[in-house]
């Protein structure tokens, strides 16, 4: 059995999107080695139920549920929220990962594609937090976390559609958080934005390439000159989602090696 750390998020009650790898699997192993109930979601039911029991095992009992998830299905987001609120008892922290992308510059990309990567990316995020709000203002201090990306403010003209819903989250992450403010409400609501992480998304690299010449291109914008780690994000996921935060809204966390400052 894993070993549990200091008890940074106890008494939390997580939802996790696009939690059956990456980054999602990654913040809700972290958030429950920390002390928080944890509820997974992702389109892949199977595996985000493996990755549960997984959890579920390194902890002895039960800490973690999942559930099967469209992030675009406005109605499914009203009934895993419910559900989730229901099996911990509520819901303190949304953590918004799911998340696709699309190859195209603007006249390549078609409306088709520019609406599937806006419905995961942005529709999603909207959709959650606007129902998952009631939620959140009766487990005070509650913390909205969008993963966006440093797409959102270094941009490649190949990416055109992911570029535009990352900056998308970032501006949205922002309006919540300052309406959050308004109403006096304790929530707080900030965006991650990762530079390239070692997750399934960028093996084709090292499919295609060799390790070094792989590591070289990916690398060649980020001053520490090495990749991120999925727990290098997980662990800006639980400061945000701990009380040591408290102060922390409208921000964005960019988890890049330097990469948006050169």
């Amino acid at each position: 059995m894993t070993q549990v750390s200091a008890q940074r998020v106890a008494g939390k009650k997580a939802l996790v999107t696009g939690a059956a790898g990456g980054l999602g699997a990654a913040i809700a192993r972290m958030l429950a080695r920390h002390g928080a109930q944890v509820f997974l979601t992702d389109i892949d039911e199977p595996t985000v139920r493996a990755v549960a029991h997984a959890i579920n095992t390194d902890h002895g009992r039960t800490v973690a549920r999942s559930a099967q998830q469209n992030v675009r299905d406005e109605e499914r987001w009203q009934a895993v929220l419910a559900e989730a609120a229901a099996a911990m008892g509520g819901l303190s922290v949304l953590v918004n990962n799911a998340g696709i992308g699309a190859i195209g510059g603007v006249e390549s990309l078609t409306p088709k594609e520019w609406a599937r990567v806006m419905g995961v990316n942005v529709d999603a995020i909207y959709l959650g937090c606007k129902y998952a709000l009631p939620l959140l203002k009766q487990n005070p201090p509650a913390s909205i976390i969008n993963i966006s990306s440093l797409a959102a403010f270094k941009v490649d003209p190949d990416f055109t559609v992911y570029n535009a819903s990352k900056a998308a989250v970032a501006a949205l992450s922002k309006s919540i958080a300052i309406d959050c403010a308004r109403q006096q409400v304790d929530i707080r609501c900030n965006s991650i934005h990762p530079a390239f992480i070692r997750t399934g998304i960028v093996e084709p690299f090292f499919e295609q390439l060799d390790e070094q010449e792989a590591l070289r291109k990916l690398t060649r914008g980020i001053p520490l000159k090495r990749l991120g780690e999925v727990d290098d994000v997980a662990y800006a996921a639980l400061y945000l989602a701990s009380d040591e935060s408290r102060y922390i809204t409208a921000a964005e966390l960019r988890v890049d090696g330097g990469a948006s400052a050169v």
